[in-house]
């Protein structure tokens, strides 16, 4: 791991986000709420938050960090088809949190497929991509 113990403590804030595309009848079960394994944007959501906080257990060389405040915003979007997802992570620490709204959002979109692939197994995960970065020495990054 690389060394931060000479970085000083900052508040920082990531968001990332991807989609999954389906077809306009899977959709509709998210939709409408008929989904077999239950609710499928609140049941992601829940895991894209358990993503980010298990961030260094699943990276390697990840620094564990003190998570205060993790969003995810599940969106259906019938011109794609599918759902969008947004994640936002903040922390006050000395390394920052892109990874964590990225596995936030990974973990979603894993979550919305597994919770799907009965009855659509060819959905396709894609955009994954950091939005927003800021704080510590390099700044603010916008997409």
């Amino acid at each position: 791991m690389v060394d931060v113990s000479g970085k000083p403590v900052t508040d920082r804030i990531a968001t990332a986000t991807g989609w999954i595309r389906m077809t306009e009848a899977t959709l509709a079960f998210v939709t409408e709420g008929t989904a077999k394994k239950g609710d499928v944007l609140g049941i992601a959501r829940i895991a894209g938050i358990q993503g980010a906080k298990k961030t260094a257990d699943l990276i390697p060389l990840c620094h564990p960090l003190p998570i205060t405040k993790v969003t995810l915003e599940l969106t259906p979007d019938a011109s794609l088809p599918g759902v969008r997802v947004t994640a936002t992570v903040k922390t006050s620490g000395q390394t920052g949190v892109e990874m964590e709204a990225l596995t936030a959002v990974s973990t979603a979109l894993l979550t919305v497929y597994d919770m799907l692939k009965a009855v659509q197994k060819d959905m396709e995960i894609g955009g994954l991509q950091v939005v927003l970065k800021d704080g510590g020495a390099s700044g603010r990054f916008e997409r």
